[in-house]
This record gives structure tokens, C-alpha cells and sequence, in this order.
């Protein structure tokens, strides 16, 4: 008997542990079900997924750094073109602007009108005085060229004679009642003659007024004339291969300089008062010659041989200002 009543409860706590079992199992799928279902999850697991997904959503997506394009220079722009009626300025100033090749180097010819190589007397400006006159009779005078076949003469006054630098030089000279001449200087007017007085020929005076005005106020200007004649030359008397001076005449221009050829160069000869050029030790006597004007224009002269007092030309000019 007692076996029995202990066999039974026995049978009944394994009936009710498979019955508890199989409840815990059931819940325990049917929680799994919620879980694994998008709808069914719980509000723990909708809440921290929410703000991770409102982040992502929010967010600008981001794009790989391009590497910066290298740095090109702009083109210009392009100049408009100059219309037919109005060129540049730029184009009109290389038109202009003379070739150094096309002046020889033996002769440079600056711009017209300036005279780097000029005395008291420049070109180009017009100096005040008063005219005398006086008789010039063959028109020679203390410039030594000989007598004159024109007697459109005048002496320069002392201290615009300048050493011989005037002589040879034309000028043209006007009265105040608008009556001109151009004369050429051949000789000097010493003191008590002014800066700016000219003692004309008579021959030129009468040009301007009456020789018995005597003395009236007039302009002159130093002129580059045009002429046909060329450059002679002349050795002094007394002139040898010791000793020499060189006078050149007929020259367009005042003359600045006389140079003559050396072993070494060209040497430049003293200037005197009689407008000859001297070569105190016979340096450079009988061979070549340059000549140079104030305008700075350089001739060179050869095969003039030592004839004293013998005036021999040549086949140069300086060019016209």
C-alpha cells in the first residue's frame, strides 16, 4: 500500500514538469516570433534604432577631394585693331625710329637741329644785336680763305667768334623793317664789337638799310644753306712733313673738328685764331683727314698731298640741317 500512494504523486510532478515545459516552450517561440518580426519588434529596440537612422538620413554625403587643376595663365585679350584713320602710337614711333645700320660709322648723322659739338653759337635759335659795316674790299679777312668772288661777307664779333670757330658759318640776318641777307663769316670784329654785333660788308648792309643809318638792330640765325659745292682743303705755307697747318673751307656747316690718321688713331690738331689747324711736330701731315661739323657728321679725306697755299678738293659735303 504504501508503494502505491507513493507511485502516484510521483507519475503527476512529471506530468506537470512536461506540462510546464511545454508552456515555457511555446512562450518561448512565440517571443522569438515578435523579435524576428520588422513590425513586431519591441519599443526598447525602435527607440535606439530611430536616432541612428535620423543621423544617416540628415547627413550630406561627402565626395572624394579632387586634386586642384594646375594654374593656367590667362590668355590676353586681344588688341582691338587700329582703324586705317588713326594708327598707334606704338607703330608710328617704330616707323619713325631710324635704322643703326643704315648710317655709316664714319659718318654718324644725328637728329636734325641738334649740335652736340657747337660753341656760343647753336642752331636754331636767333640771337640779338646790332650791324655795323665796314669794307670789306676782296672779302677776305682774319679767317685766311683769300679773296671772296661774293662779297656777302661780315666779321663776326670777338667773343662769338670764338677761337676761328664762326668762320665759315652762314647766317642769316634781319632787320627790323623785315629786310634780310645771308652773309658768311670771313673775318673778325675785335673789341670794343659786342656779344651779337655783325660788321656787314657794305654790300650786305645795303641790303638792310641805308649806309648812312651806320648802325641799326637786327636778328640773326646760323642757316645750314644748300649748296653743290664741296669741301676744299689747304696746307699753310710754310707746311712739311715737320711741321704743317691744315685749313678745310667750303664747308656747309661751322667746322668743330680736324683730326688727323696716326700709327694709333686719329689725333686731334689744335685750333688758332687764323682758322688753320696745327700739327706742331708734323704728326699726321699728308696722310688722311676727318673732318668733323658741330652737328657731330664726320668726312673722311684722303690723297691730299702737302701743296702749301694750294687749295685741293674734294669729293665730300657735310649733309643739310
Amino acid at each position: 500500500m504504501a508503494s502505491r500512494s507513493h507511485r502516484r504523486p510521483l507519475r503527476k510532478r512529471r506530468s506537470a514538469l512536461v506540462f510546464a515545459v511545454g508552456v515555457a516552450a511555446v512562450g518561448l517561440l512565440l517571443s522569438l516570433v515578435l523579435v524576428l518580426r520588422p513590425d513586431g519588434e519591441p519599443d526598447t529596440v525602435r527607440s535606439a534604432a530611430e536616432p541612428a537612422a535620423g543621423h544617416r538620413s540628415s547627413a550630406t554625403p561627402t565626395t572624394p577631394a579632387r586634386k586642384p587643376e594646375p594654374k593656367q595663365k590667362p590668355k590676353p585679350k586681344p588688341k582691338p585693331k587700329p582703324s586705317k584713320a588713326s594708327p598707334t602710337p606704338s607703330a608710328t614711333t617704330a616707323s619713325a625710329r631710324p635704322s643703326p645700320a643704315g648710317t655709316p660709322r664714319s659718318s654718324p648723322r644725328p637728329v636734325s637741329g641738334t649740335a652736340p659739338l657747337a660753341g656760343r653759337i647753336q642752331p636754331q635759335v636767333t640771337y640779338k644785336g646790332v650791324a655795323t659795316h665796314y669794307d670789306a674790299a676782296d672779302g677776305d679777312g682774319a679767317c685766311l680763305y683769300g679773296p671772296s668772288p661774293d662779297l656777302m661777307v661780315a666779321a663776326m664779333n670777338h667773343t662769338d667768334y670764338e677761337t676761328s670757330k664762326a668762320c665759315g658759318a652762314y647766317i642769316l640776318v634781319r632787320a627790323a623793317n623785315g629786310a634780310s641777307v645771308t652773309v658768311r663769316i670771313t673775318n673778325e670784329c675785335p673789341l670794343p664789337c659786342a656779344p651779337g654785333q655783325l660788321d656787314l660788308s657794305k654790300e650786305a648792309f645795303a641790303k638792310l638799310a641805308g649806309l648812312s643809318a651806320g648802325r641799326i638792330p637786327v636778328t640773326w640765325s646760323l642757316l645750314s644753306p644748300g649748296t653743290s659745292d664741296t669741301v676744299s682743303v689747304r696746307y699753310k705755307t710754310g707746311s712739311s712733313s715737320h711741321w704743317c697747318g691744315i685749313q678745310a673751307l667750303g664747308h656747309r656747316n661751322p667746322l668743330a673738328r680736324l683730326e688727323v690718321k696716326t700709327g694709333s688713331g686719329w689725333s686731334r690738331l689744335t685750333r688758332t685764331e687764323y682758322n688753320y689747324f696745327l700739327s706742331p711736330d708734323g704728326t699726321g701731315c699728308g696722310g688722311p683727314l676727318r673732318l668733323t661739323d658741330i652737328y657731330g657728321e664726320q668726312l673722311t679725306v684722303e690723297g691730299i698731298a702737302i701743296r702749301p697755299d694750294v687749295k685741293q678738293a674734294t669729293r665730300v659735303q657735310f649733309a643739310r640741317h
